[in-house]
């Protein structure tokens, strides 16, 4: 097996393949945007809700399991 050597890429051109790179993303639109960041702050909300009922149940149970010791 012959290794392969890596060419060593000037700064200029790491500069211009950034460029190029950059160039290709595909940015969101602001209704996009709006969309998932009221999408994320909905599931924050019900995620929060749950474990908090989480929480509740267990911090229950270890207090029942408490007072039998």
């Amino acid at each position: 097996m012959a290794e392969e050597k890596k060419r060593k890429t000037s700064p200029a051109e790491f500069v211009n393949q950034v460029r190029t790179e950059t160039s290709k993303v595909v940015w969101p639109t602001r209704e996009e945007t709006v969309r998932t960041a009221i999408f994320v702050f909905i599931m924050m909300i019900i995620l929060s809700l749950f474990f908090l009922g989480v929480d509740t149940v267990f911090n229950g149970i270890v207090r029942w399991l408490l007072t039998l010791a």
